[in-house]
């Protein structure tokens, strides 16, 4: 009998697509590129086209691989000395010098151009790309500058390291650096959110007040990115819960006593350490006011609930990018993947959700440095609560959805899209849960009415142009206006917020085929659905299209 010729190699790989990787993330990002244009980066595109060649180039590796090989706690030398050192691999410090250089912490606070907050979110937004966790050290060094400027006198040594451009990842004393990284240690066992309810305290070295050393004694339950070079610090006083300045090295060249207990073994975020630490006797330097240490840091708290925002678009933006671009690689039923009907609608829904939280996040950038301005403070104020709860909410759901596109490829921890999936809670749990963000929401409705006439003007704006836009732009307003269940209806209430400020913003400085394509989708279809159920007339092959990643790899 004749034998019939089989090919003897069985993993011939076919109908599989390349990577994403080789390709300048910013020029690549057409919607990007569109929103930073937008509110006023234009300046900023050669600088984010220099940024966006090294994400998509080695800088995706370096995030594989800071991701791979985790950080490692050393509480001890081989002598037995206390040296409280955490190690990092390489690539991490690749990440972190590259985003420092070109301004991700310092833009702006140097530049004078108008959009330099625009041009600074989206560095954020592409070096997310890269890596998100590295992005926790980077977001608390950029957000300190408002508290540390409430001291002059600590400001005049530790802002021009800050802004300096350079990054030096060495365990010594921060006042041999060029440059220095901040973080924040708030959060304690028995309060979490409540940080009135911390018990750590500080007493005078010598007289008390502003600028002067204290001692520190208590213990922290979270304080991400411990090899920062000083900390910004709740603790009691004899007046009340104050904020002060920790570093990690006293000015005699001595360890300051901030004595690492473990590192936390998280579910995402796995780049940047997270530690429990314990002060012994800390030497800190009192910021503002003694008693006044929530309106100190709160400023700081804005601004890296802000940087959540960005973060969590940013992770809906790549994980929208490695759907569509798989999916135009592989063939399914004789066609290929993303030109089938049911797999549009999902990544169309996918492209929509995205943009919007990009879109709102970048018109926060943009109220940022007008802060003069009542309109768009009062924005900043409402529009931070609002945004942080949904984009972050959001991006659960969605990068879960766009790894389900890749199928069983996407769920294996050598592909992005899962660690993408991995990272999204972390957003919404840090810098204060949904419910904080809720209640922040609710403390603005009752005690600022100026600042709610201010959100309902802002999509007032954009009213005119859709006629299902108006009717609920109108009802929210009666919504607004019924104080007496407010409370258990708030999550009810800033989700109808969210998605009336993303439309509004859409129909305001969008392509009008995606304010249209959003309204339909969100604002008149009222009930909760599954991505990929979209009404049909939308034009899906355009949004998918916009949203497709131009590689030049």
């Amino acid at each position: 009998m004749e034998s019939k010729n089989h090919q003897s190699d069985t993993h011939v790989v076919f109908n599989q697509p390349k990577p994403l990787e080789n390709y300048n993330a910013f020029t690549a990002d057409r919607i990007l590129q569109y929103w930073v244009a937008q509110f006023g980066g234009q300046w900023g595109e050669d600088r984010l086209t220099s940024f966006g060649g090294r994400i998509g180039g080695d800088l995706l590796e370096a995030g594989m691989n800071a991701n791979q090989f985790l950080p490692t706690f050393r509480p001890v030398d081989r002598f037995g000395y206390r040296i409280d050192q955490v190690d990092y691999h390489p690539s991490y410090h690749q990440l972190m010098a590259h985003a420092i250089e070109h301004g991700h912490c310092s833009m702006p606070w140097c530049e004078k151009n108008s959009g330099r907050h625009v041009v600074r979110a989206a560095m954020a937004f592409l070096h997310t790309h890269a890596d998100p966790g590295s992005g926790c050290p980077l977001t608390m060094t950029f957000a300190s500058v408002p508290a540390l400027q409430a001291q002059a006198d600590i400001a005049e040594k530790w802002l021009p390291k800050i802004v300096s451009g350079r990054y030096d990842g060495r365990n010594i004393p921060w006042y041999e650096k060029e440059g220095v990284t901040l973080g924040m240690a708030m959060t304690e066992k028995q309060g979490g959110s409540d940080v009135r309810a911390n018990t750590t305290y500080a007493t005078p070295c010598e007289a008390p007040g502003g600028g002067k050393r204290y001692s520190l004694v208590g213990h922290k339950w979270f304080c991400s990115a411990p090899m920062s070079d000083a900390f910004l610090v709740l603790a009691q006083t004899d007046h009340g819960l104050s904020c002060f300045l920790v570093p990690r090295w006293r000015e005699d060249g001595s360890k300051n006593p901030i004595h690492i207990q473990r590192l936390k073994d998280k579910l995402g975020n796995q780049s940047n350490a997270s530690s429990e630490i314990e002060f012994r006797d800390a030497q800190g330097w009192l910021l503002g006011e003694p008693g006044k240490g929530i309106k100190t840091i709160i400023q700081m708290v804005a601004l890296t609930r802000y940087d959540c925002m960005i973060g969590s678009s940013a992770l809906m933006a790549q994980a929208t990018k490695e759907a569509i671009w798989h999916t135009a690689g592989r063939e399914v039923f004789g066609k290929p993947l993303h030109h089938q009907p049911l797999m549009q609608n999902v990544l169309a829904d996918l492209a929509l959700e995205s943009e919007a939280a990009l879109a709102i996040s970048m018109r926060l950038a943009r109220a940022l440095e007008k802060l003069d301005n009542p309109h768009e403070a009062a924005l900043v104020r409402v529009g931070t609560a609002i945004g942080k709860y949904w984009i972050c909410k959001r991006a659960v759901q969605h990068t879960y959805e766009a790894m389900e596109c890749l199928g069983g490829v996407g769920y294996v921890n050598d592909n992005v899209a899962s660690r993408l999936y991995r990272e999204a809670p972390v957003n919404a749990i840090w810098e204060g849960s949904g419910n904080v963000q809720c209640l922040d929401l609710l403390r603005v409705l009752t005690r600022e009415p100026d600042t709610v006439s201010v959100f309902i003007a802002e999509l007032r704006y954009a009213t005119g142009a859709n006629d299902a836009f108006d009717r609920a732009v109108y009802g929210l307003e009666e919504q607004l206006g019924s104080a007496e269940t407010l409370a258990y209806r708030a999550r009810q209430v800033i989700e109808k917020m969210a998605i009336l400020w993303q439309a509004a913003t859409l129909l305001r400085y969008g392509e009008p085929d995606i304010a249209e394509a959003f309204v339909q989708a969100r604002v008149e279809t009222s009930e909760y659905h599954q991505y990929g159920t979209l009404p049909s007339h939308i034009d899906m092959t355009t949004i998918i299209s916009r949203a497709m990643p131009q590689s030049s790899g």
